[in-house]
């Protein structure tokens, strides 16, 4: 939130860039005296948000969410800029032991086990999506209905699993939102037949009130000279 009297830029992002913008904010307000509010969450509730009117400047989306709310007239096209491609991963809580997951029979195995599965929204969020039709495919939905946990976003469900005192938990969610969670850990990616890698893209709303800093803030996000802070939050190129 807003820490100083300078003026405001609303952003509406998947959480996947919450711990980018987070790094960089500090950064955009000593260079161009703006606040970042952002609102962070499933993309799809973002994108209702944008839709419904709420205040936004910046929306970060997946690329295909960007692509469609360009075709409506709800984002400028032209300001469109990809930050990277975000992989989907399994966690657990700081301090566990990792798990086998290379595999699909690996994660089959690993998720059997689990007392508790931490995962975003699966309707609205893109791993949680993803990681119900992974379930699906793994003949595992029913077996293990009472043991998932989902939660608004994949950050709400690794900070609900990292203050969770039992053992023996795993998350799924987008490595970004793992790595920007105190007290899980990144175990590995998903195994390459359940790969999930959406591109995140940022860009400025058609009723952007504050379109220059907009611009400014889509620029260093994705600027070459932040391309180490991208990939230290889990963007690959």
């Amino acid at each position: 939130m807003p820490q100083s009297s300078s003026p405001v830029l609303h952003i509406l992002s998947g959480g996947a860039a919450q711990g980018l913008v987070t790094q960089l904010q500090d950064r955009f307000r000593s260079q161009y005296h703006f606040d970042i509010a952002g609102t962070f969450g499933a993309v799809g509730l973002m994108k209702d948000g944008l839709l419904a009117g709420q205040p936004c400047d910046v929306v970060i989306l997946s690329q295909a969410l960007i692509s469609g709310l360009a075709e409506s007239g709800h984002v400028q096209a032209d300001s469109a800029r990809a930050l990277g491609a975000v992989k989907t991963g399994v966690a657990v809580k700081t301090g566990e032991p990792p798990v086998d997951v290379d595999s699909p029979a690996a994660l089959k195995a690993a998720l059997q086990a689990a007392r508790g599965i931490y995962f975003p929204d699966p309707v609205k969020a893109t791993a949680g999506i993803h990681f119900m039709r992974v379930l699906r495919e793994l003949g595992l939905e029913a077996e293990l209905a009472a043991r998932l946990r989902p939660h608004p976003n994949g950050a709400a469900a690794m900070k609900a699993m990292a203050e969770c005192g039992e053992p023996g938990l795993l998350g799924c969610t987008q490595v970004t939102e793992i790595l920007f969670t105190p007290g899980v850990e990144l175990v590995a990616t998903l195994p390459k037949a359940f790969e999930l890698a959406t591109v995140y893209t940022a860009a400025m709303c058609t009723g952007a009130r504050n379109a220059r800093a907009a611009g400014e803030l889509i620029a260093l996000l994705a600027s070459p000279d932040t391309a180490a802070a991208r990939l230290a939050c889990g963007f690959e190129p």
